[in-house]
């Protein structure tokens, strides 16, 4: 038997740290989205602080100069980790390519990025899809695993892992993107159907630094791959009997 399993969940939500802790489990791989060495993502945030400088001064069709390259830079970099994922037979993804064009078409709906950009975006998405055939066939993963967290945790969470341009201190204009952000995923869970998905509840368990709430997490995620028949028995009651 074989899996895929691709994590999703908002900024700050511990889609790697699970990532992390799933791979051990299960003894596979785990592919991370690019996040240290993205020369992009400070540029994207320098980019909503000036968009939001110009709209308070009069410009109210500013954009987000980095928004698309953004985008773009993501896509290549997913499709590089989906090709590399899909070599093995059990494997673990911490970004769902799905997320991406839900952070697209709300930038757009921000006025982070132009209509053309979204159309751009869009059919460049498409294409490769199409162009793929080892990602066309095999690109929805056989388990969703979605962890969802209020908007506390998060902050929480971006405060602890001290990346400064994503401190909302550093620049208020963040707290809306955030705020927002939060109620797309909150949509986009409720309309995603291309695979079953499963929701963690990110801020009643701390599954990095609570053991109990770890186990509790990796039971509910080894239960819904027995269920869809990704695990046998066997392989189920060896990795629940493991941690006992």
């Amino acid at each position: 038997m074989s899996y895929l399993i691709t994590l999703a969940g908002i900024i700050g939500s511990g889609k790697s740290s699970l990532s992390a802790i799933l791979a051990q489990e299960l003894g596979t791989t785990a592919f991370y989205e690019p996040v240290a060495d993205n020369p992009v993502l400070p540029l994207f945030y320098q980019g909503l602080e000036i968009a939001a400088q110009k709209r308070a001064a009069g410009e109210l069709d500013a954009t987000n100069p980095y928004t698309y390259l953004l985008q773009t830079f993501f896509l290549n970099r997913r499709f590089k980790m989906i090709k590399s994922a899909m070599q093995h037979e059990n494997n673990i993804l911490d970004r769902s390519i799905y997320e991406d064009a839900m952070f697209m078409q709300m930038n757009t709906d921000l006025g982070n990025a132009s209509l053309i950009e979204h159309e751009t975006y869009k059919e460049l998405l498409d294409n490769m899809l199409e162009e793929l055939p080892q990602v066309a066939q095999n690109k929805n993963p056989d388990l969703m695993v979605m962890i969802q967290v209020s908007y506390d945790t998060m902050l929480n969470r971006i405060k602890k892992r001290g990346r400064d341009y994503e401190q909302i201190e550093n620049d208020p204009s963040l707290i809306n993107y955030y705020q927002t952000l939060l109620k797309y995923y909150d949509n986009w869970a409720k309309t995603y159907d291309k695979s079953p998905l499963l929701i963690i509840d990110g801020d009643k368990y701390d599954f990095v630094e609570n053991k109990d709430d770890q186990n509790f997490v990796l039971d509910l995620i080894e239960e819904k791959l027995f269920e869809l028949g990704k695990i046998s028995q066997a392989e189920f009651i060896e990795l629940q009997n493991k941690r006992k």
